[in-house]
């Protein structure tokens, strides 16, 4: 090539068009500035994937041997940018028209689009070709030098300060590829630094196909491995990746790796940590699934990827389908990401099913860890709550301390005529069957499920039925119980029915507003009462929550008193009230009785008036021994 040649430069005006848009894309259309890293490392990678494609159907191809790569080199003291890939380059011509006159690839498109919404904000635009004048939001100058891949053509020096025209010239000596350096302004050295750029491609960039070097050192040594087959990836990688994207968090439980095409091209990698970090007090944690598209990362642990019960899944989820000027904006209103949650969240119940059955042991390990989170999505998510509702697990009356059984193996063992499924809320396991609301289920022979989760009570009134059959507190004042499990309960040694309801009118009016009725009762055998609720949306587990939350004691005139007159207490009550003797000693025994109720139900009372009483009771009662 001749001197002449070499120096010859030619200066030419931007389209009215590019003018246009640079204002826009230096002004307003980015949110960070630091995403020009990523747009230069994208279209460094699309150079790259055009040569690799070129190299194997083109029989001439300048430097066919040198490696695919992309380099970048920082100097803080001269305060440049520049990167270099060995991709496909460009002659003379394709600068003119690549970098200069770009209406070719959609900038006139994407304007339009600016014009029709205000609100567009893009993070990744390289569907419209001018990912690379986001360098000019950080640049003084930005100087092009790049060389195609046609043994015949010459080299190319593009170069412009962002403001109206730009310069070009040929020029010989340079290797195949494309050099990008950009001069920084004085307010964005930081991007001079190599630590800080290192740090921009593990996030956003590290997953590109090619090697990226920053002085040398090679940042994304990690694999995109979401996007092979499970039968390439060993667990070993599996390992090394999860370390990768959550640090110091031990060994996944579960992982879900899997490929669809229909509804959407999805390649997903999920999982599902050992520990659970909320439970260690350590506050809610944040989403931990990042979204990407053609391996390059939109949105880092996004919030509208997966309901927010799924917050402790960690992982990566890579979409052709989605529109590459997406943005963080956008996003949250865009039916492909609606479309693309639901599809991930079914998986994940699907995928958390298959296990369980597959290994029931390790699924309760898992459940006792995150259930508080399959609850929370039972509670609040409509759509798949019966879906989720098969994933709880619970300990049951007919189930060893600690064993846990789910609602579908509750079914199983039903009595046949049983219409309902029967739970009981405490807070342990060992307060439950200490109290008396399970005495007419064990006669009966009918399996309970024990709610030891503050949530559980509104889990269950939230999920009402399962597979056709109702969910019900045994606290219920109304139990549609199976026929011959109810006759197993009946008492021979009671009091005659006529006694037995004067002394419920006696106690109701002992009690006055304390409960709305006293009745006898069908259910107790070996207590002598117990508090139930009229109201089947209304639990006594729920009433304890409300109570603990408002430190406050609650009305409880909804309540149902019911008496068992087969009890001792009872009867002696009964006398002391036909007699009319002692009749304050026995308005306190009355009181007593329902303050006793209330600790059954694991209500709170006030200690104060219950110590009070009970000292009275105690008194006479040793009175009347001395005597």
């Amino acid at each position: 090539m001749s001197t002449d040649k070499q120096s010859q430069v030619k200066t030419r005006k931007f389209k009215a068009e590019v003018n246009q848009l640079l204002d826009i894309v230096v002004n307003s259309l980015y949110t960070d500035n630091e995403i020009f890293v990523r747009e230069l490392i994208s279209n460094a990678s699309d150079a790259l994937e055009k040569m690799r494609h070129t190299s194997l159907i083109e029989k001439k191809v300048f430097e066919k041997d040198v490696p695919n790569e992309i380099r970048i080199e920082t100097d803080e003291e001269n305060n440049t940018f520049t990167i270099t890939d060995t991709g496909i380059g460009m002659n003379l011509e394709e600068a003119s028209k690549n970098l200069g006159t770009i209406a070719h690839s959609g900038s006139v498109e994407f304007l339009k689009k600016i014009a029709q919404d205000a609100q567009v904000d893009t993070g990744l635009i390289g569907q419209f070709g001018v990912g690379f004048y986001s360098a000019f939001m950080v640049a003084e100058k930005v100087i092009v030098k790049s060389r195609s891949w046609r043994e015949n053509d010459e080299g190319v020096i593009w170069s412009s300060i962002g403001t109206g025209s730009y310069n070009l010239q040929e020029e010989a000596g340079f290797k195949r590829g494309t050099s990008i350096e950009v001069k920084l302004k004085e307010d964005d050295k930081k991007f001079s630094n190599a630590d800080t750029i290192k740090e921009l491609i593990r996030t956003y960039s590290n997953f590109v196909d090619f090697p990226i070097f920053v002085n040398g050192e090679q940042v994304n040594t990690v694999q995109a491995i979401w996007t092979k087959s499970k039968s390439e990836v060993s667990d070993e990688e599996y390992s090394g990746f999860y370390n990768f994207i959550s640090p110091g968090i031990g060994d996944p439980i579960y992982r879900l790796h899997f490929t669809s095409d229909v509804p959407l091209a999805i390649k997903a990698l999920l999982f599902i940590s050992g520990e659970n970090m909320e439970s260690f007090g350590l506050g809610r944690m944040e989403p931990g699934v990042s979204l990407y598209c053609k391996k390059v990362m939109i949105d880092q642990k996004m919030t509208d990827l997966l309901p927010e019960y799924f917050r402790f899944i960690k992982g990566v989820v890579d979409s052709e389908d989605l529109p590459l000027n997406i943005s963080r904006e956008t996003m949250q209103d865009s039916a492909l990401i609606a479309k693309l949650k639901r599809v991930l969240t079914k998986r994940l119940i699907k995928m958390f099913d298959e296990e369980a059955s597959f290994d029931p042991e390790k699924y309760v390990d898992f459940f006792r860890k995150f259930g508080m989170f399959i609850k929370e999505g039972v509670y609040s998510d409509f759509e798949n709550r019966n879906d989720l509702a098969k994933l709880l697990r619970f300990e049951s009356s007919s189930s060893e301390a600690d064993k846990m059984i789910s609602l579908d193996e509750y079914i199983g063992r039903m009595q046949e005529d049983q219409k309902a499924i029967y739970y009981l809320s405490g807070p342990n396991r060992e307060g439950i069957e200490a109290g008396p609301y399970l005495e007419t289920f064990k006669a009966g022979g009918i399996e309970v499920l024990y709610m030891l989760d503050g949530i559980d009570d509104l889990v269950m009134t939230a999920l009402r039925e399962y597979k056709d059959k109702k969910l019900v507190s045994a606290d219920q004042a109304e139990l549609d119980l199976p026929e011959e499990a109810a006759k197993k309960l009946e008492i021979e040694d009671s009091l005659p029915e006529k006694d037995s309801g004067d002394l419920a009118r006696w106690i109701k009016e002992v009690l006055g507003d304390k409960v709305n009725e006293v009745r006898v009762s069908k259910r107790l055998s070996e207590s002598p009462a117990v508090l139930v609720n009229p109201d089947d949306s209304f639990t006594t587990g729920m009433q304890r929550v409300m109570q603990a939350s408002s430190k406050s004691d609650l009305s409880l005139g909804k309540m149902i008193l019911e008496i068992n007159p087969g009890h001792k207490i009872l009867k002696h009550l009964n006398n002391m009230r036909i007699e009319e003797t002692n009749k304050d000693f026995a308005e306190e025994a009355a009181n007593l009785l329902f303050d006793n109720t209330m600790i059954s139900a694991g209500l709170l009372i006030d200690p104060k008036m219950l110590v009070e009483r009970s000292t009275k009771i105690l008194e006479k009662a040793l009175e009347s021994a001395n005597k």
